[in-house]
């Protein structure tokens, strides 16, 4: 199970994000602060509509934007799948059941189509209205899957993600690139 921001696809949304504030901010506090975040809990859950979202969040981080403005900046934010994560999916898809796991929302998710067809499940927290760390994401994931949370393998970029996952006995992993997943799947012997 892969999150997918900063795992398989390339995301610039902290780069993004960091230069619509006002006062800069630590990679560490620009994450607690997005995760802890009301107007981006709200979006990433499928409670509110992109204008209402946005909004929102200009309000909540003070930013002089305008809603228009800063919807198209962040609608881009997601690039695409990394270079090589389409060819790894593939080569793990026959041999394991393959999910992802992901906050996100239907801007980006409709920039991600291609997921769809190369994962087996797809709990993204728009749709499921269940948000990462939130030990209910992956209980609802593990449900959906019919999976020991011991027989699920997760890859995640945050760490209070895969601490969360780690307490309920996933095999979780930080990784800090896409890159790093590969040299964790041969040491599991996956």
């Amino acid at each position: 199970m892969f999150d997918l921001g900063g795992v398989l696809v390339e995301n610039t949304g902290a780069a993004g994000l960091a230069a619509m504030l006002p006062a800069p901010l630590g990679p560490d506090e620009l994450w607690r602060r997005w995760l802890g975040s009301p107007s981006v809990r709200a979006f990433e859950r499928g409670r509110i509509a992109p204008e209402a979202f946005a909004a929102a969040f200009i309000d909540e981080w003070r930013l002089e934007l305008e809603p228009a403005t800063f919807l198209e900046a962040f609608a881009g934010w997601p690039r695409g799948l990394y270079e090589g994560a389409e060819a790894l999916l593939r080569e793990l898809k026959g041999r394991h059941r393959l999910a992802c796991l992901s906050n996100t929302n239907a801007l980006h998710w409709q920039r991600l189509s291609t997921l769809q067809t190369l994962l087996d499940a797809c709990f993204v927290s728009h749709e499921t209205g269940f948000v990462k760390p939130d030990r209910e994401a992956f209980e609802h994931a593990l449900a959906r899957l019919s999976a020991a949370p011991r027989d699920v393998y997760f890859f995640d970029d945050l760490m209070p993600n895969v601490s969360v996952a780690r307490r309920m006995g996933i095999r979780a992993f930080q990784v800090g690139s896409f890159a790093a997943i590969g040299p964790i799947l041969r040491s599991e012997g996956l």
